[in-house]
């Protein structure tokens, strides 16, 4: 009777310190990555040969934002 209540108590001790063992592996290995992309600059200006891809204009008209909209929905870019 004390063997088997010794050998169910060390089992469920494993198990413990094996799901233990993982989650502390995983909260720091989250920790690790949030580091590396917290240093990651990407609202720099680019370098080499980048093109703007955008031209912002202050006159818009309500057309050309349906036209927009409807191409956005049509084509999803």
């Amino acid at each position: 009777m004390y063997k088997n209540f010794f050998s169910v108590t060390w089992e469920t001790i494993r198990v413990f310190l094996l799901f233990m063992g993982c989650t502390l592996l995983f909260y720091y290995g989250i920790l690790w990555v949030s580091q590396e992309y917290e240093s990651y600059h990407r609202y720099d200006e680019p370098k080499g040969r980048a093109v703007k891809v955008v031209q912002m204009s202050d006159n818009i008209d309500k057309n050309q934002l349906l036209d927009r909209l409807l191409f956005f929905y049509h084509f999803g870019e």
